[in-house]
């Protein structure tokens, strides 16, 4: 056994673990975190994803030996007082959900990318998921979750994607005319 001590969604945690536990098991089994999915155990879905020290990893390819003194951040972290983080409430307002397996980690990820770049492009969110599958929504509303969450997040108001899309058509055509 191999002592840990490890930060949990703000609360610390202090266990004996066998060293090839892997950290997704961990949390589900031995913290009741069950909200870290386990989708594939082969690093592939992504459905395990939570923060680590803020940056996302698949908690199924992460010992719990190696996040030791770290900080954990999982799904049921984010949330503050009561109150949905944004990204979370960003998939509830644009159906960026189905059946919800995939949900936690591609919200994590979701997480993890608006802290690297604020203001993600469209192939920046894409390419910032891609290691997270759905097989059920196509990943047209999470994509637009995404991009909501960024632009309300800058203090802007966000335009559903389809309403963006063919006002910027529109534009096009009108400065067509116009020259």
């Amino acid at each position: 056994m191999a002592s840990i001590s490890i930060t949990v969604d703000g609360v610390r945690y202090d266990d004996d673990v066998e060293p090839r536990t892997l950290l997704v098991h961990h949390l589900r089994e031995t913290l009741g975190k069950v909200g870290t999915v386990v989708g594939c155990d082969t690093s592939n879905c992504g459905a395990c994803t939570v923060l680590l020290n803020g940056r996302s990893v698949k908690s199924c390819s992460v010992l719990a030996v190696q996040a030791d003194g770290q900080e954990v951040t999982t799904i049921e972290g984010l949330s503050q007082n009561g109150e949905l983080h944004p990204v979370q409430r960003a998939f509830h307002e644009r159906h960026a959900l189905q059946c919800g397996f995939c949900t936690p980690g591609m919200i994590m990820s979701a997480v993890s990318l608006l802290a690297d770049e604020p203001n993600p492009s469209t192939e920046e969110i894409r390419e910032g998921i891609e290691g997270n599958l759905c097989r059920c929504t196509g990943y047209q509303n999470i994509a637009r979750a995404i991009e909501h969450t960024a632009t309300t997040s800058r203090g802007g108001v966000a335009e559903p994607a389809a309403e963006a899309t063919s006002a910027a058509a529109a534009n096009s055509e009108t400065q067509e005319v116009a020259a």
